[in-house]
């Protein structure tokens, strides 16, 4: 991780890539050049444009999507809203309770009868029938960092013909992602992936693509975007670019490296080290380890009192939906952990259990100890972690590479 965090200027004490991601020094060397250029009088739209194409490219090997399959966007619920207009009339969309409004609320307010049912995340493949037209859910759910059984989602769907629209918004970057699983898949990715704000992409296979309207054509649509920029905008692309939007470009400019930079990276390691550190943070607060490790952490904070205490630290958190929330990415470490251990009173161990078991007090060792638990130090079992075949089994690997399989059991 040591070279992976090398691309990054600061991250000590900033545990809140889920709300905004750091940008690496590739990014800001890219942006800073391009913005001297254009000063200068000299913006190069077509270096620009060629951003575009390496950012697409970049993030199409992240998610293991076929390039042809990936369209650009700014937004979340732009994406959502092109198929939320694509849908048939009095169709039924089944979304988790609570998922993040961006994908939602394009379903609520689509009209032509379209109806918006929710379920439990925990119960959402079992919460599809025959009369379910769309699953769309939040691969990791940005109120609480669960990550959903996105095998028996997909497995659901397909049993009963629904489609699937998945949200990566909140894990790509950290956790293993397979696009082609879905119908299509919908990032933001000015998170996890360290990007500029405005730039997004939409992921969809040719069967779904089929069935979408380009309801927000432009001249970016185009087969070739440069001759189809009057009238109708001429012939639209074969592919997923002809739901392209047309590029922020300084902001592409700055996410090319970025994603290039993720894309190359082990994400099996980036998962375990993520991951690890949430697990740890979680044994400190005597919080129960998730059934699918997160590197996402929360707990009920109504009052405020925990992100005060942390942000009183300096340590950068977040709060939503009544609960505290910090998130472990690539340039955080141990200390990050012992940091915001620190802040909320967890260093003042005198007995069993952590911050939020028995008296209040972290147990000497810093972690669970008894059923599913980490022996002192950190070594033995690690509840969450899958095995290659994701049945649950709980031991830690001695290998990050072998933390969890690039299938889509996690």
């Amino acid at each position: 991780m040591s070279t992976l965090a090398s691309h990054f200027t600061g991250g000590r004490d900033y545990l809140a890539a889920c709300t905004l991601g750091l940008p690496t020094r590739g990014t800001v060397r890219a942006v800073r050049s391009d913005l001297d250029a254009a000063a200068s009088g000299r913006p190069d739209v077509a270096a620009a444009s060629r951003a575009v194409e390496a950012a697409r490219a970049a993030y199409a090997r992240l998610v293991r999507s076929p390039v042809g399959d990936v369209a650009i966007a700014s937004q979340t619920s732009v994406m959502v809203s092109l198929v939320a207009a694509s849908l048939p009339d009095d169709a039924e969309v089944l979304c988790p309770e609570g998922d993040f409004s961006s994908l939602v609320a394009p379903f609520a307010y689509a009209g032509r009868g379209i109806r918006l049912r929710t379920a439990p995340l925990a119960h959402l493949a079992d919460a599809v029938t025959s009369g379910t037209s769309l699953v769309a859910f939040s691969l990791v759910q940005s109120a609480t960092g669960e990550v959903a059984d996105a095998a028996g989602i997909a497995a659901a769907a397909t049993r009963t013909g629904a489609r699937t629209l998945c949200d990566l918004t909140q894990a790509a970057g950290w956790l293993p992602v397979d696009a082609t699983l879905f119908d299509a898949t919908v990032c933001h990715a000015y998170k996890w992936l360290c990007c500029p704000r405005g730039v997004g992409f939409l992921t969809v296979t040719p069967s779904f693509a089929a069935a979408l309207r380009p309801v927000q054509a432009g001249w970016y649509s185009g087969d070739d975007p440069w001759s189809s920029c009057y009238g109708t905008g001429g012939t639209l692309a074969s592919d997923a670019r002809r739901f392209d939007v047309s590029p922020a470009w300084q902001a592409f400019v700055g996410a090319a490296p970025a994603l290039e930079m993720f894309a190359d990276a082990d994400i099996t390691e980036l998962y375990a080290h993520a991951t690890g550190l949430a697990a740890r943070f979680r044994a400190g607060l005597g919080l129960a380890q998730p059934a699918r490790p997160s590197a996402i952490v929360t707990w009920p904070d109504a009052t405020g009192e925990a992100l005060a205490r942390l942000t009183a630290r300096g340590i950068t958190a977040s709060g939503r939906a009544g609960r505290a929330r910090v998130a472990f990415h690539v340039f955080n470490d141990d200390a990050d952990v012992d940091r915001a251990l620190g802040a909320l009173g967890a260093i003042r161990a005198h007995g069993a259990g952590g911050l939020l078991a028995g008296d209040g007090a972290l147990g000497a060792s810093g972690l669970f100890a008894g059923d599913g638990a980490c022996a002192p130090g950190g070594a033995g079992r690690v509840p969450g972690l899958l095995d290659a075949r994701g049945t649950g089994a709980r031991t830690a690997p001695d290998s990050a590479r072998h933390v969890v399989a690039l299938s889509y059991s996690i």
